[in-house]
């Protein structure tokens, strides 16, 4: 049976920009009448759809079984030959990269806002993905962009909604579909990284002494972890917890850090648990936590580079380069002048990692927005990095027949080798745009005055002294195309090495985040006792000092962060 194309008028919605992540707004947008309709439309305008096959997948955040069958529509009638959607709309951001690179598939559309909450009154996303897997460049956002600014119609096949809990192929119009399991592939690519059996056989030994709990925060990681953990590793299901995906996230934040990640963290203290970890909504981000240990993202970056080659995956092709965004701290660097590699520091965004990927020259990178993977895939993996973890610390204990090395004994080694980056991060989450305007510009001055160059500041609490060797706006030429990135956080740098960062992030659906990047180094030879404070301790005195160089609670009008990493 064949279904008539229609076309339907329509009138522009402002404000339709798509950045790195996609266009995220509250789920109320979307379902303002056209409004994600057109949205789709300006996609496959932007793309050569004809004849194309498109991956669609998501966290299963509110709102996605619609935007599913709004995407067979009018991809249908836009003349996609065949779409690869996982199971009831089910794909992490991984997996769904992963499914885009070994099918060969045109690109991808993915339903996330990543981190943000879900739920009828929160946020939803629409994200595209090109043919590497990876996050759209501007060049293709910025086209998508201009489509929506002029658009007067899209097209529907107007067909019966695909049924997408039943595995196999079928066909919507013209277009065939085939609905997959959302994990198998994963899980295949993983084994063919990791090495499991050294893994399981060390959970096997220790499982007494070494436990596991992985916290799904309700997002889309739960079927990955039960397979992984549960099926693979042979765990109990007292190993996995929070790993039903809900539209809603079961009404949490599903953001892996100390704030969000409460119910990992509390369960890890009170267990006595020696590997915690969690990953965010759509499953590329992670945190580590162990009892009494906490590992920030660009430590456990850094850490992974450090122990690669017990790795399979990098032990076979060998490490090419390593990465961090901006805002990450350097103890990555660290480790690749040491190893005799070379490093990179890009602007957020993983579309940067992707064109050193591309090119043979990045292998492992991170950002400290618990974002880390590898060139396996063109996104950030929050399971990868977690099983790369354990991966190490098998590896480790597999030398130490007499002492059980836990999170902790990495760290400290790590420090002892290449001294320690004290990194923490500030956001201030949906305050008034134009306080956060007004911040960037008030650095921005003192950039342009120098008025700020060689002048002290003493920090209240501690007494300590920092002064000021220069401030700039990070900018970025890309080696690969040539592309050039402007104002990219305004950054503060000190005599003694120390550092500060200020960015307007654009992953919110309202109002502005500022986050505020806050980093102190301390070289290997420094006493144990200072090497190991708290990271809290080892900064208190530049954070104060942060504050008042930036006005930032003078201009946000807050006296507290959001969160604190």
């Amino acid at each position: 049976m064949s279904y008539p194309v229609k076309e339907i008028s329509t009138k522009p919605y402002e404000g339709q920009k798509p950045g790195t992540s996609g266009l995220r707004k509250r789920v109320k947008v979307f379902q303002q009448e056209h409004y994600t309709e057109n949205f789709v439309q300006s996609i496959f305008d932007s793309i050569d759809a004809k004849g194309s096959t498109i991956v669609i997948g998501g966290d299963g955040r509110y709102f996605s079984p619609e935007a599913v069958q709004i995407i067979l529509r009018i991809g249908s009638a836009n003349g996609v030959s065949k779409f690869i959607v996982g199971k009831d709309g089910i794909l992490s951001t991984p997996a769904a990269s992963n499914i885009i690179r070994k099918y060969k598939a045109t690109g991808g559309i993915l339903l996330t806002a990543s981190h943000n909450p879900g739920g009828p009154d929160n946020d939803f996303g629409i994200k595209y993905n090109v043919s590497n897997g990876g996050p759209a460049p501007e060049n293709i956002t910025d086209k998508i962009f201009d489509k929506t600014k002029t658009i007067s119609s899209y097209k529907v096949v107007d067909a019966p909604p695909v049924n997408l809990g039943k595995l196999g192929n079928t066909t919507f119009g013209p277009s065939e579909v085939l609905v997959i399991d959302s994990v198998a592939d994963y899980l295949v690519l993983l084994k063919e990284i990791f090495d499991f059996p050294l893994i399981k056989s060390f959970l096997v030994q220790h499982k007494n002494d070494f436990r596991v709990l992985f916290d799904g925060l309700h997002g889309v990681t739960g079927p990955y972890a039960r397979a992984i953990f549960v099926d693979t590793l042979g765990l109990g299901e007292d190993s996995i917890q929070n790993c039903v995906a809900l539209p809603d996230f079961g009404g949490g934040h599903p953001d892996p850090n100390l704030t969000y990640a409460h119910s990992l963290v509390d369960a890890v203290e009170k267990n006595n648990i020696q590997f915690g970890a969690a990953s965010d909504g759509d499953g590329d981000r992670n945190m580590i936590y162990g009892k009494g240990a906490f590992v920030t993202p660009s430590d456990s970056v850094a850490i992974i580079a450090h122990w690669a080659e017990v790795i399979p995956y990098f032990k076979k092709g060998g490490v090419k380069g390593l990465a961090r965004s901006m805002p990450t701290s350097g103890a990555i660097d660290l480790v690749a002048k040491k190893k005799g590699l070379e490093y990179f520091e890009v602007p957020t965004g993983w579309k940067f990692f992707g064109n050193l990927m591309d090119a043979g020259r990045l292998s492992i990178c991170g950002e400290e927005s618990f974002g880390t993977g590898s060139d396996h895939i063109r996104e950030k993996d929050g399971l990868w990095a977690i099983i790369a973890w354990l991966n190490i610390i098998a590896a480790a204990n597999a030398n130490s027949p007499k002492k059980l090395i836990g999170i902790n004994d990495l760290l400290g080694e790590f420090y002892s080798i290449y001294g320690r980056s004290f990194f923490s991060r500030y956001d201030y989450e949906e305050v008034p745009s134009d306080g956060a305007n007004a911040l960037v510009n008030n650095l921005n001055e003192a950039l342009k005055s120098g008025s700020l160059n060689n002048s002290e500041h003493v920090s209240a609490s501690t007494k300590n002294k920092f002064t000021i060797s220069g401030l700039y706006n990070f900018e970025y030429t890309d080696p690969i195309d040539h592309s050039v990135s402007k104002n990219q956080g305004q950054v503060v740098t000190f005599s003694d090495g120390s550092r500060v960062v200020f960015r307007l992030s654009g992953t919110g659906s309202q109002g502005a985040t500022v986050r505020m990047y806050v980093e102190r180094y301390l070289p290997p030879d420094a006493p144990a006792s200072e090497l190991n404070r708290s990271a809290a301790d080892g900064l208190q005195g530049l954070i104060e000092v942060a504050l008042e160089i930036s006005k930032l609670k003078h201009y946000l009008g807050v006296d507290k962060p959001t969160v604190i990493t």
